[in-house]
């Protein structure tokens, strides 16, 4: 038995070698490697460079190719060239009453999106959107949780013939089908009609809406798609975002990096630190009895309740920026079973003296270190797929190698003291008669 639990120890020794090689390996994180990611980052206006918990919405340096291939480009736009278009006189693009109202505010809020406002005291509120412009159709919606079902939306365009379109939509779901034209929640002002114009190579839609409270902090969603609406039908959008705006400060703060900053942090606490630290006094502490089975079910629990909130987070990042990750939820849906079978085991054990108690040992001892193991790549595939800046690469690499060293040292110190323990006399031995 001493040497299947040294061979047991070894392997998960070797699991996370393999995982700091993933980290730190030349082949996946080279600085080439990065620095050629970084750079098509900045051509789809994610600079991850400026980027702190979370992003700030601000103008961000575009690539030689715009955003490529859909009808929004960044090309020639930089950060002060972003505010510079501010400056563009809304007078020559648009008629009365969008064109003359001097108290606008502007900033750029995604991509080459540049956002203008004026918030009336009767809580009607002027906006302006503006964007690099070929062909296609750009959206921004509004929102009550930053999900994109629910939110009522502006979209403009220029047909094919060079006619100009604008219309409300409201999202009753994912499919195009759902989204239905002429239907919303957006009190538009009615003698103040929508309206959309071309000047140079941006695009302006322009509208008037009625709130029922002073806005402040508010879920807005931005999007553009690069074909034709079809009988006023929407095609799927090539790119899109949510972001929190402040319309007191004019700032905004992208919704899904806070999800996934959130999703990351739960993830890397609950499977990357507790639920292992739980796994560690199971086999280490089996001397301090029963000490070491209520220290073990109580890390356990809070493990699992902070893996099972990382989980739920996850969903809701999932649902908000429509990702396509599936090797992700994959195994995390499956880690989740794991876990929850885990949390079942522990109120069907049998008594020690069952015959069957050592087939819920087999059962629940791998059980654990599979989800243990899947729940650690799982993290890795996250930081991965998440594009993570390097922080938390080092990071979470430096947590495994901290849990890998604490094994080591604590699985010698086992080794010595089995070692130590006195061997009991054979049967065969007899003591000498008085």
């Amino acid at each position: 038995m001493a040497d299947l639990g040294f061979r047991v120890s070894l392997s998960w020794v070797l699991i996370g070698l393999c995982i700091l090689g993933f980290f730190f390996g030349p082949k996946v994180f080279a600085a080439g490697a990065e620095k050629d990611e970084g750079d098509n980052h900045k051509a789809l206006g994610h600079d991850n460079s400026t980027q702190k918990d979370y992003d700030q919405v601000r103008p961000q340096p575009q690539g030689p190719n715009g955003i490529g291939g859909g009808s929004i480009s960044g090309t020639g736009y930089g950060e002060g060239q972003r505010f510079e278009l501010c400056d563009t006189d809304l007078s020559a693009v648009l008629a009365p009453p969008y064109g003359n109202i001097s108290k606008m505010i502007c900033t750029p809020i995604w991509n080459t999106f540049l956002l203008r406002y004026f918030q009336r005291e009767d809580h009607v509120m002027t906006i302006v959107l503006s964007a690099v412009y070929t062909t296609g159709w750009v959206g921004i919606g509004f929102s009550k949780s930053g999900l994109m079902v629910g939110s009522s939306c502006m979209v403009g365009w220029f047909n094919k013939k060079g006619h100009p379109r604008i219309k409300q939509y409201y999202l009753e779901g994912y499919h195009s089908s759902k989204v239905v034209p002429d239907k919303g929640e957006l009190q538009l002002v009615k003698h103040v009609p929508p309206v959309v114009a071309l000047h140079g190579p941006m695009i302006y839609l322009a509208f008037q809406v009625k709130f029922p409270a002073r806005l402040s902090r508010q879920p807005i969603i931005l999007a553009f798609g690069s074909r034709y609406p079809n009988l006023y039908h929407l095609k799927r959008h090539d790119d899109k975002t949510a972001v929190w705006f402040d319309f007191s400060q004019a700032s905004a703060v992208n919704i899904a990096s806070t999800d996934k900053r959130d999703h990351g942090i739960l993830a890397i606490i609950g499977w990357g630190l507790i639920l292992p630290v739980g796994a560690i006094v199971a086999r280490y502490l089996r001397h301090k009895d029963p000490l070491w089975f209520y220290l073990h079910a109580g890390i356990q629990l809070v493990g699992f309740i902070i893996g099972l909130a990382a989980v739920l987070v996850g969903i809701q990042l999932y649902n908000r920026i429509d990702a396509d990750i599936p090797a992700h939820k994959g195994i995390g849906i499956f880690v989740l079973v794991l876990s929850i079978l885990q949390v079942l085991a522990f109120f069907l054990r049998p008594n020690k003296d069952s015959k069957i108690r050592k087939y819920w040992n087999w059962y629940h001892h791998w059980s654990g270190r599979m989800a243990l193991f899947f729940g650690a790549l799982n993290v890795v595939l996250g930081i991965h797929f998440g594009r993570a800046k390097n922080d938390w690469k080092i990071g979470y690499g430096f947590l495994v190698g901290i849990i890998l060293v604490a094994v080591i040292v604590l699985e010698a110190l086992s080794c010595l003291r089995r070692s130590k323990k006195p061997s009991l006399p054979s049967s065969s031995f007899q003591m000498n008669p008085i």
